[in-house]
């Protein structure tokens, strides 16, 4: 696992993890950093705030604006630890992990980590709405338009199939971290399909593409924000209505994602100690286009996350004036 640092001297080691449980190993090199929030350190930092990265661009996108914002306007050093998000909401409790910049619902860790440990807690709206989905290439919906209704997709699974998915057709997942219903939804919606994780949100991306691009059959999992409907055409697949409670049993889901509100989640001690950077954190809010728009400077235009960020800070004044504490 890797650390990027914008700012100060310090060295944390995070232990590589995977899925399954892993937990987050603590131990560190180098001089210990002052907590967020606490009196400048000789280095003339105000304090170090350690932002979870999980493995999407639009995270990384949130993440390296308000990373930036607290480097640059408050005098922070940030860190940027790559982790998964079950594990990032272990790491609030070893001190691994000040902030989570996007969650996606996860009432299952909000009851665990918030409610019964109480070592988190939510520090309001993004701003972002997020919608996860099964998508197809336009080219598809074009030549087949009922292929849109998910009571039809088993028409068409032959369309599908590929050497992983053998004889049903082929549902292409992407990082096994993220949010899913997919197998209970194949399973309760009796589709004639499998699950093939594909590893990674480039691999969907690239899938999409050339799909659209290629004329491929595709039917895959993806969400919203990103960058890539305004670059790619997708049609997405009707799943049956989601109301409220429908996916309270995750074996017994059969019903489509809900739009959520994605809000941010911090350490209770973040909370608690962390002075202006909490502050700053918990003004953030923006719309998915300005996240699709960093974002697309950081897939697609060279940029580094850094890059991107101090690109929207100069275009964006009056917006993240807003979100500095006075």
């Amino acid at each position: 696992m890797k650390i990027r640092l914008l700012a100060g001297l310090v060295v944390v080691g995070l232990a590589a993890v995977g899925c399954g449980g892993a937990t987050v190993d603590t131990s560190t090199s180098g001089t210990s950093a002052p907590a967020a929030g606490s009196t400048a350190s000789a280095s003339g930092s105000a304090g170090t705030v350690k932002i979870a990265i999980n493995p999407w661009v639009g995270y990384e996108a949130s993440a390296n604006v308000v990373a930036y914002l607290l480097k640059n306007e408050l005098g922070y050093t940030v860190e940027l630890p790559e982790i998964k998000e079950q594990l990032a909401w272990e790491g609030f409790e070893t001190g691994d992990v000040d902030v989570i910049i996007e969650n996606w619902g996860h009432p299952d860790l909000k009851k665990q980590f918030i409610d019964e440990k109480k070592t988190a807690q939510v520090a309001g709206s993004t701003g972002n709405k997020g919608v996860i989905g099964w998508y197809i290439p336009k080219w598809m919906a074009d030549e087949h338009p009922d292929i849109t209704d998910y009571k039809n997709l088993n028409k068409y699974a032959d369309l599908f199939k590929t050497s992983e998915s053998g004889d049903k057709g082929q549902l292409l997942f992407g990082d096994p971290s993220y949010v899913s219903n997919e197998e209970a939804l194949i399973k309760n919606l009796k589709l004639n399909y499998k699950v093939v994780v594909g590893g990674s949100e480039a691999a969907l991306i690239k899938g999409a593409q050339q799909a659209q691009e290629q004329k491929k059959a595709l039917l895959f999992y993806f969400w919203d924000p990103h960058w890539l409907f305004s670059k790619t055409d997708l049609v997405r697949v009707k799943l049956p209505a989601y109301t409220e409670g429908c996916d309270a049993d995750p074996k017994k889901v059969a019903c489509d994602y809900p739009e959520m509100d994605l809000d941010k989640i911090v350490s209770t001690k973040f909370a608690q100690t962390g002075g202006k950077a909490y502050e700053l954190v918990k003004n953030f809010n923006w719309t998915n286009e300005d996240q699709n728009a960093v974002a697309d400077d950081m897939t697609n235009n060279g940029m580094t996350g850094e890059e991107a960020a101090k690109k929207w800070v100069e275009a964006n004044t009056a917006k993240w004036q807003a979100w500095i504490p006075k």
